[in-house]
């Protein structure tokens, strides 16, 4: 099967639960398996970005240039049939998230002159929340989604199904903050 791979042609930037090691990451292994993705690394964000958690310790890249930190994260080749099965997962049909260009560099092993920049797309929080999610998080962000922001993680499936989604945004950035 030496075919397998190149139909993978749109680059995606994965910075949270869609990262090996993370719950999502079971649809990016099925995409691998039917040759609909390719792992092409870890890569860092060329610029600063707001990567924050909302309700159930959700991670959101916010479209923000300049704020935040150098997110890292994995990069994955995919196919059009693999773009749509991420884009369902990431709800983009829906409002929660955008897929948009992003620039990112490999590895971020301190060699910065000699890293080429690839273009690809990241799904950010859909701006009609964005600005609201950094707030809440008072315009703090972390520099990659790890075990431990990801701790108190909700599956979809183990979230109240009574509510949307954006519900649960839109509980998550009307309440009172808690001390984290």
């Amino acid at each position: 099967m030496g075919f397998e791979g190149n139909n993978c042609t749109t680059l995606i930037f994965t910075y949270g639960t869609l990262k090996r090691g993370f719950s999502n990451h079971v649809l990016l292994q099925d995409l691998m398996r039917t040759g609909d993705a390719v792992f092409k690394g870890t890569y860092q964000t060329v610029h600063n970005y707001p990567l924050v958690c909302g309700p159930y310790r959700v991670p959101f890249l916010l479209n923000m240039p300049g704020s935040g930190h150098r997110v890292t994260g994995e990069l994955y080749a995919v196919s059009a049939r693999g773009l749509d099965r991420v884009d369902e997962l990431e709800g983009t049909s829906k409002g929660h998230y955008e897929r948009r260009p992003i620039l990112l560099m490999a590895g971020g092993n301190g060699n910065e002159e000699e890293e080429e920049e690839v273009a690809a797309e990241a799904y950010y929080a859909h701006k009609n929340f964005e600005k609201e999610m950094w707030m809440k998080n008072g315009g703090k962000g972390f520099r990659a989604y790890s075990e431990k922001e990801a701790r108190g993680y909700v599956k979809r499936k183990d979230r109240p199904q009574n509510l949307s989604f954006l519900d649960h945004v839109n509980i998550f950035i009307s309440s009172p903050s808690a001390s984290a």
